[in-house]
């Protein structure tokens, strides 16, 4: 039997887009969404100025000077998306959100309303258009397979989601946050300097060498870049009685009490699903009034809802109800509150937090570190990102607590040089010297050519010395050279040192090599 075909609905750029109308700014104004100091996301006009996500404010406002910025704002993006998913669902039951800007919703059923899958797409388009948006569909076999089809605008015929996926560049299976778990471009990064290009390169391994090598999330992958489903059909019943129901007395016609109310909700609902060890992937939200009037929506996520995550959805919706910005504003305040699982998944693909809890322990230790922060100034508290580099130094940028965690340097570009994997456990903020010796007891240096100009066989740090059970390097790096005044050049090298005398076990050391010497740069335990 043949599994039902998906309809995907994408609006491109749609944080600027929201921003854009949020402000009543003409589709002709070039827009940027920032995020700490960096572009997440632009308008076309934008784009045609030379502003790309990544971009520094500074750089994006100095290739377009009549660039309106805007700080991002996800509670904004959901309530100016909420008259798209309102429109889609009066012209087709079944709407799904996976964020603002993406939903999706059975092919079958529009198809058969509509004609054809193709009638079905241009109405859905349409409608969109009737509420002051632009979007594309796309249509295919599994859900993932239509999203990337809708970034695309293409309806993909039955049966050829695999061939229409291998030839895009493998960085497709990332650039889709909905679909993609933490650490997914990490992976990407990881398969480019395989050799693996284009999905078609990874959709050819064979699953058990993607799971064995790769883990869970390269699993999910490898499965939506070999179109098929991104978790297999699963016998587990939806457990009884995990729906969770607030009656509001008196009934709330305000956005602030509504969303308080869906928090308490939230946790309510997370208690019953950890008591039956399963976690939430789609949720419907459901919310009616005194009059009658009624909403649902359905959410669908890549991850396990946290109960944040859960509040933060409740309080999308009824923002987007209650302005009147998706429906008919109601002419009562809500009186019930529902959240019902659609569907659940083991408990074991959310892993519990330090403290025990789901999405608790962030929340809790972010406070204890906001206290002390208060206590001792702002930049006293302050927390790592990863960032691009070549040096294991180089790939953290340190933020005090509170800032956009924006990175130094883009961490998904190739970096040619850069030390393979493993990293250090540590990496010391002031490198030490310490001197290589070969056999002879003559230094060891690195020649022009990048190599040793003699083979190491011991390391002196200070007054102690070890003898190497072994070497690997060294990995020459050649920066700026273009540039004097801010070229360098460098040599790293592993070194494994031979336990000495009341030492427990060998270490390895990450050493590197430049004008002045060598110095330990970190430390493998």
């Amino acid at each position: 039997m043949s599994s039902p075909r998906v309809l995907a609905l994408w609006c491109a750029d749609w944080p600027a887009v929201a921003a854009a109308a949020s402000e009543d700014l003409p589709p002709t104004e070039p827009v940027a969404v920032l995020a700490g100091s960096r572009v997440v996301a632009c308008t076309a006009p934008a784009r045609a100025d030379g502003v790309v996500p990544g971009l520094r404010r500074r750089d994006a406002q100095g290739r377009c000077p009549r660039l309106h910025v805007l700080a991002a704002d996800e509670a904004r993006d959901a309530r100016m998306f909420e008259p798209v998913a309102a429109a889609v669902d009066a012209a087709t039951p079944g709407v799904e959100v996976m964020r603002p800007g993406l939903l999706v919703l059975a092919a079958r059923g529009a198809a058969r309303y509509f004609g054809s899958e193709e009638a079905a797409a241009e109405r859905l388009v349409d409608e969109v258009a009737a509420v002051g948006t632009e979007c594309q569909i796309g249509i295919a076999d599994e859900l993932s397979t239509a999203v990337v089809a809708a970034r695309r605008g293409v309806l993909v015929p039955p049966g050829e989601g695999a061939r229409f996926l291998a030839p895009l560049p493998v960085a497709e299976l990332a650039a889709e946050p909905a679909l993609s778990g933490q650490g997914r471009t990490d992976l990407i990064d990881l398969l480019r300097r395989l050799g693996l290009r284009t999905v078609g390169d990874f959709a050819a391994l064979t699953p058990v060498a993607v799971a064995s090598r790769f883990g869970a999330d390269a699993a999910v992958a490898h499965r939506s870049a070999r179109a098929q489903p991104e978790r297999p059909p699963s016998a587990r019943a939806l457990p009884p009685d995990l729906a969770v129901e607030l009656q509001l007395d008196p009934p709330v016609d305000r956005v602030d009490a509504a969303a308080f109310a869906g928090r308490t909700l939230a946790e309510r609902l997370h208690a019953r699903l950890s008591a039956a060890s399963v976690a939430c992937t789609r949720l419907e939200v459901y919310a009616s009034t005194g009059h009658g009037q009624s909403l649902s929506r359905i959410w669908r996520c890549a991850e396990p809802l946290t109960p944040d995550g859960t509040a933060d959805r409740v309080r999308w919706q009824l923002d987007g109800w209650l302005t009147g910005r998706s429906e008919a504003r109601p002419t009562a305040g809500i009186e019930v509150l529902r959240l019902e699982p659609v569907e659940v998944v083991a408990a074991g693909a959310l892993q519990l937090g330090l403290w025990g809890g789901v999405g608790a322990e962030d929340e809790r230790a972010r406070r204890a570190l906001v206290r002390v922060q208060g206590l001792l100034g702002g930049d006293a508290v302050r927390v790592g990102v990863l960032s691009g580099g070549r040096g294991p130094g180089e790939r953290v940028t340190v933020v005090p607590l509170g800032d956009e965690p924006v990175p130094a340097a883009d961490p998904a570009a190739p970096w040619p040089g850069r030390l393979p994997e493993p990293a250090p456990t540590a990496v010391l903020p002031e490198p030490p010297p310490v001197v290589l010796e070969d056999s002879a007891g003559c230094p060891v240096s690195v020649t022009d050519r990048g190599e040793f100009d003699s083979r190491p066989a011991r390391l002196r740090w200070g007054r102690r010395s070890w003898d190497l059970l072994g070497c690997a390097g060294p990995w020459p790096v050649e920066e700026r050279w273009w540039d004097p005044a801010s070229a360098r050049r460098l040599a790293r090298a592993q070194v494994l040192l031979a336990p000495a005398g009341g030492e427990g076990g060998p270490r390895a050391l990450l050493v590197r090599f430049d004008g002045s010497g060598w110095r330990v740069e970190g430390v493998y335990e």
